[in-house]
């Protein structure tokens, strides 16, 4: 099996230094998923730092079509609700990409886009977006992976302390959960 991880600095694994991790060395989940998969699986991390989800589409088809995957897992949209994009015009974009993947024979996994820390004003476009990609989810045959819910703390929504230093980014406790949520979803799938 091949899974492609396929985004932005969230896949990359980006994060900013640290007193756990002073150099800001990437983690990249993906590679935790080829930890907790084994040799039997090829896990492929394809992240652009800064990236926005029109130009995730863009590239889609040399960086994930064309490598022929099993499954491609999505995650992108932050960064186009840092340049004020609406939810729903980062949907169509993302809907884009799984569509494209489903009629190329790959099952695309979308991906919730994290909460964030320190700007509570952003966090309601966040819950906007996300409740776009759940609905899309539960009318497709595609597995959802919901980061937002998993890695917000219960009460504010705010990207919890433990899973960020900086309160965008995940820190690698936070990249550890997201592959954990990634490798249970992608365990459920029919086998080919």
């Amino acid at each position: 099996m091949r899974i492609i991880t396929f985004g932005d600095s969230l896949t990359v694994g980006y994060q900013t230094p640290s007193d756990a991790n002073p150099g800001g060395v990437p983690t990249p989940y993906g590679r935790m998923l080829q930890e907790m998969f084994g040799p039997s699986v090829e896990v492929v991390v394809s992240g652009v730092n800064g990236e926005l989800t029109g130009e995730m589409a863009l590239r889609l088809g040399r960086d994930v079509i064309v490598l022929k995957p099993d499954v491609a897992v999505i995650l992108g949209g932050s960064n186009d609700l840092g340049w004020n994009a609406q939810p729903a015009a980062i949907l169509r974009n993302l809907v884009t990409m799984y569509e494209r993947c489903r009629a190329a024979g790959i099952t695309p996994v979308a991906v919730t886009v994290p909460s964030i820390r320190g700007v509570d004003a952003l966090i309601p476009d966040r819950l906007a977006l996300n409740r776009l990609i759940l609905e899309y989810g539960r009318t497709r045959p595609q597995p959802v992976v919901d980061l937002f819910t998993a890695t917000a703390e219960p009460g504010t929504g705010r990207l919890a302390g433990p899973y960020s230093n900086d309160g965008l980014h995940l820190t690698t406790e936070g990249y550890r959960v997201f592959a954990e949520l990634v490798s249970r979803a992608i365990a459920r799938l029919p086998m080919r």
